[in-house]
């Protein structure tokens, strides 16, 4: 299976060579993260006996078995749990971004809205809320919650409205925070998330199998609408007061905030009910991409799986990486490759600019390798769409500015207005996916060749 699927344009100007390898290295990691694969070989049948990891569960015991989740790399987890279990599952739910092709047979599916939640997204987690409180003692219920769920299940306090729970969404996924501190916020403000909808489904046991894209795994940041949540609702409120934020969310928003404990999430749920299991961890897709270097010749060096930071920013950093090895051949000689993953924030005042962290990483880096003909840096989201975008995001080399040149164009005012998505696609940069049904951290290759200079 090819992911990228506009190849034949990515390649079609400046380093076609170091570009193919690029590409080359990006399908390498995408395929190691395969959720599906990863359940495979975590989850097994053997007649009446269920084993999940160390867990063993006689399945002659068992009621009933529901599939229950939501986020953008939760339908191949879904796909392969009913390839699994076939018949023996009885129901379920799982709500994916809308576009993202699906045949399940016993789960019932909602197409919903991402990364900004719409009305599907409501009704989603009405449903998923509904199937949690319906199960019993006896049943058990495999969550798959993901990356992305916060937008496609979306379920407010009475006191809030749809519409200012979708504005707190939009304020905080703008401000530059981290997804800690982002959802430390939206936590707070749900019906489901922070470990309701797991403790509305206890004492029916819950087997959390669920796909990385934060750094660290930590699962209160990943799959907290069914683990114990660690975040206050102090932690909320400092967040939107770090960020100026405080006045501009819904009178409702503060006046829920301040109810202190009454509607503080839950910091302790059943363990003995309650497994969890990350099956592809954040760094999988970084480290697939350095072995996969090696074998096409290439040194590796893993700089770090903990890139955080504003996106255009981090890239200037990188960048002094790149020329420091081109210079010197330090801290690792050419040919090489330059392997980095984490979660960048883009933070957007008064812009109504399109593009996304991966995009702004890659053009802001091309402007710092400029005339560095043997470099090549391939930037993007591993759920196939880069904020609000439909591109992952964008594969750039040292021939890139000189073409922002030729083209009459500015990349300074681009990124400075957040605006980088109509000219990295003028320029052909732009990589497209489509879903990939995976999501963990995002990826930077950047390859280093001989004779990288003009």
């Amino acid at each position: 299976m090819k992911f990228v699927q506009n190849a034949d344009v990515l390649l079609g100007h400046g380093n076609p060579e170091l570009r193919n390898v690029a590409l080359d290295i990006v399908e390498y990691a995408l395929s190691a993260v395969d959720p599906y694969f990863a359940v495979k070989q975590l989850v097994h049948l053997n007649g009446e006996r269920l084993t999940v990891g160390n867990l063993v569960l006689d399945l002659s015991q068992v009621k009933n078995v529901y599939v229950l989740g939501a986020g953008k790399a939760t339908l191949r987890i879904a796909e392969a749990i009913e390839d699994i279990l076939g018949d023996r599952i009885d129901g379920g739910l799982i709500a994916i971004k809308r576009g993202q092709p699906h045949n399940l047979r016993s789960v019932r599916v909602i197409e919903a809205a991402h990364p900004f939640p719409d009305k599907t997204s409501l009704q989603a987690a009405k449903e998923a809320l509904a199937l949690a409180n319906r199960a019993q003692a006896g049943d058990v219920i495999f969550t798959a919650i993901t990356g992305g769920s916060s937008a496609l299940l979306c379920y407010p306090p009475d006191n809030i409205s749809f519409e200012e729970k979708r504005q707190v969404h939009e304020l905080l996924l703008g401000c530059g925070a981290d997804i800690v501190e982002i959802n430390a916020v939206r936590k707070h403000l749900s019906r489901v998330k922070g470990g309701l909808l797991a403790q509305a489904a206890l004492p029916a046991q819950l087997i959390n199998l669920t796909v990385s894209d934060v750094v660290g795994d930590h699962l209160d940041y990943i799959a907290d609408p069914v683990v114990p949540d660690t975040s206050y609702l102090t932690d909320a409120i400092v967040v939107l007061k770090k960020y100026a934020l405080w006045n501009r969310v819904a009178p409702s928003v503060r006046e829920h905030l301040g109810k202190g404990s009454s509607v503080e999430t839950p910091k302790k749920l059943d363990g003995k009910l309650v497994h969890s299991f990350v099956i592809v961890p954040s760094a999988a897709a970084a480290k697939a991409a350095c072995a996969r270097a090696e074998e096409l010749g290439f040194r590796s060096l893993l700089l770090t799986t903990y890139l955080e930071g504003e996106s255009r920013e981090v890239a200037v950093v990188v960048a002094s990486i790149v020329r420091e090895i081109v210079s010197t051949g330090k801290p690792i000689p050419v040919p090489c490759a330059l392997i980095a993953s984490g979660e960048n924030t883009v933070t957007v005042e008064n812009e109504n600019g399109v593009g996304g962290p991966s995009q702004e990483f890659a053009l802001s880096i091309a402007t710092h390798i400029d005339g560095l003909l043997q470099v090549v840096a391939a930037c993007l989201d591993t759920d196939g769409t880069d904020g609000p975008t439909e591109f992952a995001g964008a594969l750039v080399d040292g021939l890139t500015a000189s073409s922002i040149r030729d083209l009459g164009r500015d990349a300074f005012l681009a990124l400075k207005t957040h605006n980088v998505t109509p000219l990295l696609e003028e320029l052909g940069d732009l990589v497209y996916t489509g879903a990939t049904g995976t999501n963990v951290s995002d990826l930077r290759v950047i390859l280093i060749g001989r004779n990288a200079r003009h």
